[in-house]
């Protein structure tokens, strides 16, 4: 039976290695325009692939549907859910809210959250992303928006610590192109977007992609666009009974993503941090205990 939880793209890259020649080609244009490629009638989207009405039909099936009417419906609900904002997030939570106390239901669904978060992701991209964390031989960018802008400067704090060649990309889209005129292939660029996905972002990732930067996407559940043209995007659940997302799952694979990067240049990380530590005492910033 399939999760409940899964989003038709989750749905597509679990059953892909099982599909047709012909369905993947289905896949690939709903995934390449998702999930409004998938909205229209089951002709019409076939026709737009170049496909078979059946071979949609049998797709469809595969991915665990009845029929396209229920695929449809949950591709649309996807969509209702990017786009929704935070009254209609509180409207759904307070009509689906479980009894008991907040402090209990909130509890449940950020466990949730982290066990769903944390069971989707591929340990070896994980580890590719570390190593690209790691490797100074390109510079480091760092961005977010404007829930994520927090995310942002975290990252930028612990991996500034952990390595050379770090940059913090100011909140101010209209100085972003300052920050591209320098980007050259072998950069990395660490992108924070969550729903409601910001064009400007989005833009960014594009130009970044064609000066050849390796784009590292931290998103949600129901993906942003730039993984269309992200390397690595990893997906964290964010619902909380709330009219706000949630960011924990969000930090605990940044903070996974830190540590790892720390572990994978220890010996020069370790050389920084002791020299750092010598610097904090010369500026005597904080107080020392003997």
């Amino acid at each position: 039976m399939t999760k409940p939880t899964a989003t038709v793209r989750e749905l597509i890259r679990e059953q892909y290695s099982a599909l047709t020649q012909s369905e993947r080609k289905f896949a690939s244009s709903l995934l390449e325009n998702y999930p409004s490629a998938g909205l229209a009638s089951i002709t019409i989207v076939a026709a737009n692939a170049g496909v078979s009405t059946p071979t949609v039909a049998r797709m469809v099936q595969k991915l665990g549907f009845k029929g396209y009417p229920q695929f449809h419906q949950a591709l649309l609900k996807e969509l209702q859910a990017q786009v929704s904002g935070p009254t209609q997030r509180r409207a759904n939570w307070a009509t689906e809210a479980p009894e008991g106390h907040l402090l209990n239901r909130f509890s449940h669904a950020v466990t949730e959250n982290l066990a769903q978060t944390f069971s989707n992701i591929d340990s070896g991209q994980f580890d590719e992303v570390v190593r690209l964390l790691a490797n100074t031989e390109g510079r480091l960018y760092v961005v977010g928006g404007r829930i994520t802008r927090a995310l942002a400067d975290y990252a930028f704090t612990h991996f500034q610590a952990i390595r050379q060649r770090v940059t913090t990309m100011t909140s101010s889209a209209a100085t972003w192109p300052h920050y591209v005129l320098d980007m050259v292939e072998g950069d990395t660029l660490l992108l924070f977007d969550v729903r409601r996905y910001e064009t400007n972002l989005q833009r960014l990732a594009e130009l970044a992609a064609e000066r050849g930067v390796k784009i590292i996407l931290i998103t949600d559940q129901w993906a942003s666009p730039i993984a269309s043209v992200a390397q690595y995007s990893f997906n964290c659940w964010v619902e909380i009974p709330s009219a706000w997302d949630s960011n924990i799952a969000t930090m605990m694979l940044l903070e996974a993503m830190i540590a790892a990067t720390q572990e994978e240049s220890w010996s020069e990380t370790r050389d920084r941090y002791e020299r750092l530590d010598e610097l904090f005492d010369m500026t005597r910033l904080f107080r020392k205990f003997s």
